[in-house]
Parts: C-alpha cells; sequence; structure tokens
C-alpha cells in the first residue's frame, strides 16, 4: 500500500503548481463550500479572537483561510518531488539568526504555533542552517501515510522524534548541538497538569513541557512564525525569546510565548490553523494552582464556547 501510495502521490506532485492551484480552488469549494467542513469551529474560534470585528471581516478571515489551508495541502504535495531550488526560492527567512546560536556553541528550542506553511519551512531549514533539526511528530494511524509522511518530512536531514516516545528519542542527542522544533500551541492532553493563562481574553491551556525542558537544560529559545510574500512564496520569522531560562521564574517563557502568537494571530489571521479546536478545554477553579498569568485566575468554570455566537 505504501509503494502504491507513495508512486501515485509522486505522479501527482509532478503537476504544474498553477494546475495544482486550481484543483486545489475547487477543492477547497467542495470542502469548505458545499461539505461545510468545521465550519462551526472555524467560525467560532474567530469569533472569540476577533468579537470586535463586522460579520463581514470575520467571514473574510475564514475565506482567506480556507484558501491557505488548502494551499498548505497542495504546496505539501508538491514538495514530494520538489528539490533545493523549488524549497529554496519558495522559503526565505532569518535563518542566520539559528546560526549565530550554532557558533556560540548553543543548541536552541523553537516554539511555534499552527502557522501556514510548516512543512515547507521544516524542509528549508535544512538547506539553510548548521543545526540538525530534530521534528518531533505524532505518529498517524495509517502505516503507510505515516511512512509517507515521515519520508517527506525527513528528506532534507531532519531527525524525527515521535511524540509519543518523546523522552527515550531524546536520548541519544542530548548532548549534541540541536534545533528542536515544537509546536507549543497543541492542546496538552492532561489539562489539570497544563499550565493555564489567558489566551486572547479566554482561559486556555498550554502544554508545560517546552518551557520546563527549556528551563532545566538552560537551552535558548527561539519564537518562529511564517507571513505569506504572495501565494507560495513565505517569510520566516525568529525572534530570539530567551539564551539564558533557567533564570527565568516559571511560567515567564509561556507567557511570552502567549504573547508571540497572539501578536503573530493579530498581524496574519488568515495563517492560523482555525480548524483547530483550541478552545475544547474548559477552566475549572480546581486548575487555580496551575494558572500563571498576572492577571487573577477565574473563579468559576469558564467555557468561552458556549459564549461564542458567531
Amino acid at each position: 500500500m505504501y509503494y502504491l501510495l507513495y508512486g501515485l502521490l509522486y505522479l501527482a506532485s509532478l503537476i504544474p503548481l498553477r494546475i495544482l492551484y486550481a484543483l486545489g480552488d475547487l477543492l477547497g469549494w467542495l470542502i469548505f463550500d458545499l461539505a461545510g467542513y468545521r465550519r462551526k469551529v472555524i467560525d467560532q474560534n474567530i469569533y472569540l479572537v476577533f468579537p470586535e470585528r463586522t460579520a463581514e471581516e470575520r467571514k473574510g478571515i475564514r475565506k482567506r483561510f480556507q484558501r491557505n489551508f488548502i494551499d498548505t495541502f497542495i504546496e505539501t504535495l508538491k514538495l514530494i518531488s520538489a528539490g533545493k531550488p523549488f524549497i529554496t526560492s519558495r522559503m526565505k527567512g532569518e535563518f542566520d539568526k539559528f546560526n549565530i546560536l550554532f557558533d556560540k556553541g548553543l543548541r536552541c528550542q523553537v516554539h511555534m504555533g499552527h502557522n501556514f506553511n510548516w512543512e515547507l519551512g521544516n524542509l528549508a531549514y535544512g538547506y539553510y542552517c548548521k543545526h540538525p533539526l530534530l521534528g518531533v511528530y505524532m505518529p498517524l494511524k495509517n502505516k503507510a501515510m505515516d511512512k509517507i509522511f515521515r519520508k517527506l518530512r525527513s528528506k532534507t536531514g531532519t531527525i524525527l522524534l515521535p511524540a509519543t516516545d518523546m523522552k527515550n528519542s531524546m536520548l541519544p542527542y542530548r548532548d549534541t548541538q540541536y534545533l528542536l522544533g515544537l509546536v507549543a500551541d497543541q492542546v496538552p492532553s492532561k489539562v489539570h497538569q497544563a499550565y493555564w493563562l489567558n489566551f486572547f481574553g479566554h482561559p486556555t491551556p498550554f502544554i508545560p513541557g517546552p518551557e520546563k525542558g527549556a528551563r532545566a537544560g538552560n537551552i535558548p529559545v527561539a519564537f518562529v512564525s511564517i507571513s505569506k510574500i504572495k501565494r507560495g512564496y513565505y517569510y520566516l520569522h525568529v525572534e530570539i525569546a530567551e539564551e539564558n531560562p533557567s533564570g527565568l521564574e516559571e511560567g515567564e517563557l509561556t507567557r511570552r510565548y502567549r504573547n508571540f502568537l497572539e501578536e503573530t494571530i493579530n498581524q496574519h489571521p488568515d495563517m492560523w490553523l482555525w480548524s483547530h479546536r483550541r478552545w475544547k478545554k474548559s477552566w475549572k477553579p480546581e486548575y487555580a494552582k496551575r494558572w500563571i498569568d498576572l492577571d487573577p485566575a477565574p473563579l468559576q468554570a469558564v467555557d468561552p464556547l458556549k459564549a461564542a455566537h458567531p
């Protein structure tokens, strides 16, 4: 099944990108306009973040997001057969900031969000940077598709670490210079152990692992976002958040990441994954010990989705 699927996808990736984009526009209409894929989740999320905007403005964000979502799918397909000229011409950025850390003999931990097009950014890193990139990923249940994505994501040298066995997977690299890539806006599976703070004004759980790992190993942390120059062309922005995180108080690094993520979404709202159910976990007063925001914790249960009427 793997060889059959990979062969078909490889052949499809050879189709000129302009034709793939045209097919993608049709696919987007079928998925979002006709089938209404995750329409309620998308509209609720956009309303939660931008309640002050008009209905027409929020609809515009949704429409642009839907196109970027499909474009990411199309561009990821193209990456199966794409080589260095295609990748480096379409993803520029501040990769030199990582190389400065490398030349200092430092490792680096990257915190980014579900920001399009992360697949292209992953492959471009291998051509621009000196650190070996360790990418954390969630294995797919379908073994053939999992093998295809692992092959794609590692084609420029990324070393993939399964999130299901992160501790053991890191052992061979713990004493080396590496860059560890983490998508840090995931919904934690254990919300009672998560860090809780306001995210766009709503109590939201954040994964504590990225901050704890950086502080324990005193690993410099960079925040990364991607903006779109035009269709198919992107720029990767890098902010060195902290070179000595062990000196920070607990919660400070996560608060900085929250601020960075809010600013990124405010600047480029159509580039974030609105179909991701970010607020599916509700705040409960028993999580008060895990509250790290500078604002006081809510005194009662809060479910922001119940208040969302886009």
